[in-house]
């Protein structure tokens, strides 16, 4: 007889709703103090016009910090509501600094014309030679071509290294916008605790930002020294790099989760690629598997024995950590196998595990050994789930869905795969009635 030992899900403060409370008390605070030194600072010499001008150019500074900090990486956003999510939050975001960055000079140069009685493009023209405000207009043009690139239809033309080159320039606009602040903002130049709490503000926005994209990542690579010690090809188009360092355990890393990688010798500097962990952390080695897409992944298998690589991370919120349930359903469609995968081996994971593979065929289900092994390992049950999607062959429809997994309420179910794929499995997860808590997608969007 077998003993079957069923992990324990303790009631905790789940890491999402904490980090939720976190994020909506900071904005809902820092909302009512900014909106308070608009109030106070009173108004504008001239109009209504450049009354809203003002507010609109407050406004888009804090909504500017509030952007560095989603993209800075804090730990307690990251691990509790994952890089997936907040990469939403950040393209949200973005549009929003959009129209902010066009309707504030907008509205400053319609008042200043209306107050002067002189035509707009004159106005326009004399604002342009004084210096700060002509760094403010080159941020907004910045802006402009940064948003213009990432629209669905421009961005499906990018590679994803181009783009990714691109949102570097937002680092320009975030300089221009604090020399632009410096000499052009009056609202909390009020009093002095009014330019103490604004200054604060942006000295935590940008300290978050170097400390979660510079400083931690460079302290984290010249203690581990990571190093590529093999290159496996697992398919025609798909290949495992195998990396090494030192004192691994005090990564952290949990299964589930991706890094940000470089390869110096292979790659330029400023091209970076997230890569899920194929494999579950265990102290001596990381394993990504990736599929041949862009330039960086088609050259992986090139790679030399010893190669340096630098290595951000580790990050995501696609772990064990957010389970509710004693039962898991793991969802993989293609090379979205390498986290599920990960997950699988995760000695917490239990037994009570059903895993659904979809893959176009049976040559495309990279890993599927591993994952077999595993399966039988852990007493857990697969589905590898083959051929085109449509007539009688859409396996993700709730009632499909529901044959193959009768008791998929009572699950976690982590998914991950292509986003149509991942949308349709949540769309129908939702439509049995599956709690929000107990889905989990990634998406690999990537806030740059």
């Amino acid at each position: 007889m077998i003993a079957v030992t069923h992990p324990q899900v303790v009631a905790v403060r789940h890491p999402a709703r904490i980090a939720h409370v976190v994020i909506w008390a900071f904005l809902l605070v820092n909302l009512a103090v900014v909106l308070s030194m608009f109030v106070l600072a009173g108004p504008p010499a001239h109009n209504t016009l450049g009354s809203i001008g003002r507010m609109l150019g407050l406004t888009l500074a804090f909504v500017m910090a509030m952007q560095l900090l989603l993209v800075a990486r804090l730990p307690i956003l990251d691990r509790g509501i994952g890089m997936d999510r907040l990469t939403t939050w950040h393209r949200w975001t973005g549009f929003t600094l959009f129209w902010l960055a066009i309707l504030h000079p907008t509205f400053v140069i319609l008042g200043f014309a209306q107050y002067d009685r002189v035509p707009v493009l004159t106005t326009f023209l004399s604002l342009s030679r004084q210096t700060p405000v002509l760094l403010g207009l080159i941020a907004v043009g910045l802006i402009v071509l940064v948003v213009a690139l990432s629209i669905r239809a421009a961005r499906r033309r990018l590679s994803y290294e181009a783009w990714h080159a691109v949102h570097l320039l937002l680092y320009v606009v975030v300089a221009l916008g604090v020399v632009h602040q410096i000499y052009e903002g009056t609202a909390f130049r009020i009093n002095l605790y009014t330019q103490i709490y604004w200054w604060g503000l942006w000295a935590f926005a940008l300290g978050s930002l170097l400390t979660g994209r510079l400083f931690l990542p460079l302290i984290r690579n010249a203690r581990h020294r990571l190093r590529v010690a093999a290159v496996v090809p697992e398919s025609d188009d798909v290949v495992s790099v195998h990396v090494t360092g030192r004192d691994l355990e005090r990564l952290r890393a949990s299964a589930g989760q991706f890094f940000l990688w470089r390869f110096p010798r292979h790659q330029s500097w400023w091209q970076v690629n997230p890569f899920s962990l194929s494999a579950a952390p265990n102290g001596r080695s990381l394993r990504l598997t990736a599929k041949a897409i862009g330039t960086t992944s088609a050259g992986l298998r090139e790679l030399p024995i010893g190669t340096r690589v630098f290595a951000e991370g580790p990050y995501g919120a696609f772990t064990l950590a957010q389970r509710s349930r004693p039962g898991i359903l793991l969802v993989a469609g293609g090379i979205g196998v390498t986290p599920i995968r990960s997950l699988l081996e995760d000695p917490a994971i239990g037994s009570d595990v059903v895993v659904l593979y979809r893959v176009r065929s049976a040559a495309d289900a990279v890993l599927l050994g591993e994952l077999r092994n595993l399966v039988r390992e852990r007493g857990a049950r697969m589905h590898v789930i083959t051929g085109r999607t449509g007539g009688s062959n859409q396996p993700f429809r709730p009632e499909n869905l529901f044959a193959l997994v009768p008791d998929v309420v009572n699950r976690d179910v982590y998914v991950c795969g292509p986003m149509p794929l991942t949308k349709a499995v949540v769309a129908s997860l939702k439509a049995l009635r599956v709690p929000a808590r107990q889905i989990h997608a990634e998406l690999f969007r990537l806030a740059a």
